[in-house]
């Protein structure tokens, strides 16, 4: 009696033992770099070249404060904030309102290469970590890449393990191709899914083909950024399903994979769209189905080196 009153107890604690091995734990929480926002304040003495006064969304104090009062599925960690100001002391307003908030791990700024001012103020912005970089639109890309003194200014990015941010429409993508194969050691960053039209259900072929292409130089990373400003519709209307943003995405992962998609929220250009809630669902959805490696890349990862971002 003994014996089997033994036995039993023994199998009820193993039993026991396995169930609790067995009970899921919870996920541990996300790390979240949002890597496309914009602060800026219109009271400043100086006021701000953008957004216009007539901009009845955008024209207001936009801070990291205002960024983290907004609802989101999950907490974001910190920010890269990408300036959309060309004024060069702006630079420095930015990195002055990082000094104050840890929230912002990393800065890409707005200076123009191929400028003889250009080396001046990238050697003295960078010197503070935080620059991580700078952002050329497509246009001032497209005339530069024939100028010498313009690839000479990348290269210093390059040289200093900084990164390019580049932003523009469908037809940038071949400019990129074209700077990545002219400069390898150089990371960029396309911005915006490069603005390409979503609505829906019918993917341009066109952007297809140079996206792959484009894709295929290691060093070129693709933000997904703009899913909501890429439908139009404006007044917070962009659709929240995946579904609808399914076949844009999943060339970007066919394209890039898991190791050079970045997540960036384009806040607060994006509320013009959708909530900024809608704005992560979507990709949270999407990459949530890839696996936790993956999501974990996409959201944070990816961005680290791309940006090389810091832990603060």
């Amino acid at each position: 009696m003994k014996t089997n009153r033994r036995n039993f107890l023994a199998a009820t604690a193993l039993a026991a033992s396995a169930a609790a091995c067995s009970t899921p734990r919870a996920a541990a929480p996300l790390t979240i770099i949002d890597t496309h926002t914009h602060f800026y304040d219109p009271t400043r003495p100086t006021g701000v070249p953008w957004p216009g006064k007539g901009d009845k969304v955008l024209y207001r104090t936009t801070l990291p404060a205002d960024y983290r009062a907004q609802p989101v599925p999950q907490p974001v960690t910190g920010t890269v904030v990408v300036e959309a100001s060309p004024l060069v002391e702006d630079n420095q307003w930015i990195l002055d309102l990082a000094a104050k908030d840890t929230f912002i791990v990393g800065f890409v700024g707005n200076l123009k290469p191929g400028e003889d001012a250009f080396a001046g103020n990238f050697k003295r912005f960078a010197a503070n970590p935080l620059y991580r970089g700078i952002r050329v639109n497509e246009g001032a890309l497209r005339a530069g890449l024939g100028n010498a003194a313009f690839v000479a200014d990348l290269k210093r990015l390059a040289d200093a393990d900084r990164e390019l941010d580049v932003n523009g429409g469908p037809t940038l993508l071949p400019e990129v191709a074209r700077l990545a194969k002219e400069l390898p050691a150089l990371r960029i960053v396309i911005n915006h899914l490069s603005n390409t039209r979503i609505d829906g259900k019918n993917v341009s072929e066109t952007w297809r083909r140079d996206l792959e292409a484009t894709a295929k130089f290691p060093q070129v990373f693709l933000k997904v950024s703009a899913l909501v400003e890429g439908t139009g519709k404006r007044d917070g209307d962009a659709p929240r399903d995946v579904e609808f943003y399914r076949p844009w995405l999943d060339i970007a992962w066919s394209a890039f994979g898991p190791d050079r998609l970045i997540y960036g929220s384009n806040w607060p250009v994006s509320a013009r769209f959708a909530p900024l809630a809608t704005v992560q669902g979507i990709v949270h959805d999407y990459f949530s189905a890839k696996g936790r490696p993956a999501l974990e890349k996409f959201f944070a990862g990816n961005a680290r080196t791309a940006y090389h971002w810091l832990n603060r």
